[in-house]
């Protein structure tokens, strides 16, 4: 059975390995992400403008929709996605979902 001692000498050597083979696919990486880069025309300042940009996605930028129903304690839905759970319990006791609409 290994002990500490024994595992952290494994993991040092596995560390030391892996390193090794980083070093050694780091050339042969960058020879191929210059190889591209040539190919296509790219130039460092293509990289930098690219860096520099941020995705925005709709998530991101979209607001969150407007409230169409309010229950009696003050929540409120916005009519999207799944029914809340106040309001299908009171669409249950017989009350109309239009009972909830808030007038503007």
């Amino acid at each position: 059975m290994n002990n500490l001692i024994e595992i952290q000498n494994q993991i040092e050597k596995l560390q030391k390995q892996a390193n090794e083979i980083r070093a050694q696919e780091f050339d042969k990486t960058v020879q191929e992400i210059l190889s591209k880069m040539t190919a296509f025309g790219i130039t460092l300042k293509d990289l930098e403008a690219v860096k520099g940009r941020t995705r925005k996605t709709a998530s991101a930028t979209a607001k969150p929709a407007a409230a169409k129903y309010r229950g009696p304690n003050g929540e409120t839905w916005s009519g999207r996605g799944l029914t809340p759970r106040w309001l299908a319990a009171l669409v249950a006791q017989g009350h109309a979902k239009e009972e909830f609409t808030i007038k503007s």
